[in-house]
């Protein structure tokens, strides 16, 4: 875990860096703990149940990017994103995806081509603060981290809402025919967690299809994701997976110029 401080970004009382320490990293914990488990009824276990956090081992070795509320008590953590840099998952337990899917061909392309891997995961945005100038905030300091460290790919999971496929058939069909990676990145859920995605026999128009993506996948699809193959149903989560693979040459510049902008002036 680092804690660099040129990780940075603020605008008016809301502040975006990475977490200093064990008590903020607690912050992200109960904000993800009220929002994933509170609001989207994930299932907690006991421990998770008793202390109101939504925690895991993969916390110690992440980096944290915590939206701070400057002007609510000690800074308020408002939203955060969980940040596992390739090397960092080869010297511990690996990533936290691979429960989901077989990330070989990430692997292999990422290392063929010299490029280093960032998995992004445990998004979350308290409700009060809900809006694209957030999310634009973390992105603004998910950017610095990628310059910083150099970063090549990005990955990792994100949900849909609902254990049903079959209910989401518009959005995931819509995925599987506009956004599937190029064979040589094409991850494919694991055998025995495979959901088919090509639901639908018919094509689905993007219109359709948006109205039912949640933001943080429109998001990534602006800025050029691809999907990987096959979804994956978690039930404790109460949600259904899709794999992001984004190569950082392929964010339009226009959105890296908005990203990389100095926000004080806002």
């Amino acid at each position: 875990m680092t804690n660099d401080d040129s990780i940075f970004a603020a605008s008016g009382n809301l502040t975006v860096r990475l977490a200093r320490g064990a008590e903020e990293i607690t912050a992200a914990q109960r904000l993800r703990y009220e929002v994933f488990y509170e609001e989207m009824a994930a299932k907690p276990d006991d421990m998770a149940a008793q202390s109101r956090l939504d925690r895991d081992p993969y916390d110690d070795v992440c980096d944290h990017l915590l939206v701070l509320d400057l002007d609510r008590s000690e800074g308020q953590v408002v939203g955060t994103y969980r940040l596992l840099r390739g090397e960092v998952a080869a010297r511990h337990r690996g990533f936290y995806s691979t429960d989901e899917y077989d990330l070989g061909p990430i692997l292999a392309q990422s290392e063929q081509h010299g490029l280093k891997l960032l998995e992004l995961g445990r998004s979350c945005v308290h409700a009060d603060y809900r809006t694209n100038f957030v999310i634009q905030l973390l992105w603004r300091g998910i950017t610095q981290y990628i310059l910083h460290h150099d970063i090549g790919v990005l990955f990792g999971c994100a949900s849909l809402h609902g254990v049903e496929p079959e209910k989401l058939a518009v959005p995931l069909s819509f995925l599987h025919q506009t956004c599937l990676a190029p064979a040589p990145w094409r991850a494919r859920a694991v055998d025995d967690r495979f959901a088919k995605m090509d639901i639908l026999d018919r094509p689905v128009d993007m219109k359709e299809a948006l109205a039912e993506l949640p933001p943080l996948i429109k998001g990534y699809l602006r800025l050029g994701a691809y999907i990987g193959d096959g979804a994956v149903v978690d039930h404790q989560f109460n949600t259904t997976d899709v794999l992001i693979i984004l190569l950082t040459e392929n964010i339009p510049e226009r959105y890296t110029q908005r990203f990389e902008r100095d926000d004080d002036q806002t």
